[in-house]
């Protein structure tokens, strides 16, 4: 329970909603043991007038009277009660998943590269979900059973001592009982939220390759993979609750024992004297009233089983570092950052993925302001893993990366991000408006602003003839455009972000030539006075730049111009070779370097 325990103590701003809530708890306890007193009373005052001890009616409809304040009061009380548990459990949610995402939103790349993007968010539904519905019956229902069972065992033991030790012996035994149950079954259903999360991460993904899946005929498949993870749950949850409920029936069958103990006490006192008829009457209703919370202690455990392994998976995530604890800034060296394009440097940087091998090794060179750098080299050689690494995504096993002499690392990872734009080959838009869109690394943009990078990045004209204009919808992942104009949004968004370096991960590489030639004027106009760095997918793009760095097996194999790689008989003048021959097996080889002619 110390997870249960750890998220009501990281949520203290909710203590008046704990507060109302207890003391709600109390007024309903009190008003529920009125009605046993107020029946007793009524129970030997009839019982009296039937034996000619008593007459009138008038009594009687007073005790009438005061059982249905008793009753109102409870009712109201109930529901003011219910009211802020609810509330509390709403505020709860939206607390702990605010908490969630800003965590997952500072965590590394590398939490990422192992998780899947549904996993993710399925771990956030069921966890938090079962968290906070725990919380809340656990508010509108622990307190007021807590102060019941004291109450009653407190006059249970002013009437009868020997019913009230038997009464209170049902608790400790009861939860020693649970207790013995709690390991397995939580072994059992932390395997089943192992399947539920793998299988609502691949229900995540399929949905959103959806495309992809139609088009390779894969429905039946990946309905049969989803399936097997529910079907496999189903077996996992009748093994686990036909070990609950087995050892919960002989829970009950014990306590049903002593209850039949107390029962019989009862009937026996009663019998020979020793309790009135209303005594006996207020005791059967608070034996009653004592032995509904132990019957509903099992559906309490329950719920707080699903809610202990819910909130570990919650806390694993939360506990995990972040960026700012494990890429800190470090002292800074050097000059510092300047307005303009920027210089960069690497010195003997070496980078290797987490349980493998290096793919990046001793790379060293240096960009000049303003320059334009393509970085040529097979598929999976590491250009894009350069790139992650000058954004800080990752961090060099050896090395250093400076920026304008500046070590990245001595740097806040906002500054620093905030200082490189980036294009990718895949637009990466999001759902919303073409407005949000290009202003998203820019909210504070105003109009003109948006329409002036979207002029600059050939993207007005076709945004002015929508109905909508710059407020069109989009939808998830840009579907509603066409792969031109999602890629001139995104180079309209790179525009707006004015950052002194460029990153452009070959944007036209998949457009046809109208598109390409239009994306192609808009990157044109964000690489001036810009220092870019251009993972290269045509050869067009790459005789366009000031110098080439080839990499082989991770390392540099050539630097200089394009002038002076053709003629150097490396990488590059490999690559144009490739390109004006026609064979089939020269084609192939040029598409291992990821390079269309």
């Amino acid at each position: 329970m110390r997870s249960i325990i750890r998220v009501l103590s990281s949520t203290q701003e909710l203590w008046r909603h704990y507060v109302g809530i207890i003391l709600c708890s109390v007024a309903v306890t009190a008003t529920g043991l009125l009605t046993p007193f107020i029946i007793k009373a009524a129970t030997d005052y009839v019982v009296a007038a039937t034996q000619g001890e008593a007459s009138g009616v008038a009594t009687v409809v007073w005790l009438a009277a005061a059982l249905l304040a008793a009753d109102l009061a409870n009712t109201l009380l109930s529901n003011i009660g219910g009211y802020l548990g609810d509330t509390m459990a709403a505020r709860l949610r939206a607390t702990l998943s605010a908490r969630y995402f800003a965590k997952l939103l500072s965590l590394p790349q590398r939490y990422f590269d192992d998780e899947l993007t549904g996993a993710v968010i399925n771990r956030l539904s069921r966890s938090i979900t079962e968290v906070t519905g725990f919380l809340n019956m656990f508010a509108n229902s622990f307190f007021q059973m807590l102060l019941t069972v004291v109450a009653v065992l407190a006059v249970t033991g002013f009437y009868s001592l020997p019913m009230a030790l038997l009464l209170a012996a049902i608790y400790p035994i009861f939860m020693w009982l649970t207790t013995k149950t709690s390991t397995r079954w939580q072994a059992l259903e932390t395997q089943k939220n192992r399947e539920l999360d793998i299988a609502g991460g691949r229900f995540a993904e399929v949905i959103a390759q959806i495309r992809v899946v139609k088009s390779f005929v894969q429905e039946r498949r990946e309905l049969a993979a989803f399936t097997r993870r529910y079907d496999s749950t189903v077996e996992t949850t009748q093994t686990q609750s036909r070990y609950w409920h087995g050892m919960d029936a002989a829970r009950r069958a014990a306590l049903n024992v002593l209850f039949f103990g107390i029962f019989a006490i009862l009937f026996v006192q009663t019998a020979r004297g020793e309790f009135t008829i209303g005594v006996m009457v207020l005791l059967i209703q608070l034996v009653t009233m004592a032995r509904q919370p132990v019957f509903s202690m099992s559906y309490m455990v329950d719920s707080a089983q699903r809610a202990v392994a819910g909130s570990r998976d919650y806390f694993r995530a939360m506990d995990e570092l972040s960026e700012a604890e494990t890429l800190p800034a470090l002292p800074a060296e050097g000059p510092g950052r300047r307005r303009g394009p920027a210089g960069i440097e690497l010195e003997q940087v070496s980078f290797g993925y987490a349980g493998g091998a290096d793919v990046l090794h001793d790379l060293t060179f240096s960009i000049l302001p303003g320059e334009h750098i393509a970085f040529v080299g097979e598929s999976g050689g590491g250009k894009t893993t350069l790139v992650s690494l000058l954004m800080r995504l990752y961090e060099p096993s050896s090395g250093a990366i400076r920026i304008d002499g500046a070590d990245i690392t001595a740097l806040p990872l906002e500054e620093l991000r905030s200082g490189i734009g980036v294009v990718f080959q895949d637009p990466s838009l999001f759902s919303g408006t073409i407005r949000e869109n290009i202003a998203y690394g820019s909210p504070e943009a105003t109009d003109e602003d948006v329409a002036a990078a979207a002029r600059s990045a050939n993207a007005h004209e076709f945004v002015s003839r929508l109905p909508l204009g710059y407020d069109s919808p989009i939808g998830e992942r840009g579907v509603k455009l066409s792969g031109g104009q999602k890629q001139r949004i995104a180079v309209a968004r790179a525009m707006l972000k004015d950052a002194p370096v460029l990153v452009l991960d070959e944007a036209t590489s998949s457009l046809d030539s109208r598109s390409e030639r239009l994306v192609q004027e808009g990157l044109e106009r964000l690489m001036a006075d810009r220092t870019t760095l251009i993972i290269a997918h045509r050869l067009s793009t790459i005789s366009a730049v000031d110098r080439i760095v080839t990499l082989k097996d991770g390392r540099v194999d050539e630097i200089g111009t394009p002038d002076e790689l053709a003629a150097s008989g490396g990488i590059y003048a490999q690559l144009l070779a490739l390109q004006a021959s026609s064979s089939t097996r020269d084609r192939k080889r040029l598409r291992q370097f990821d390079i269309r002619a």
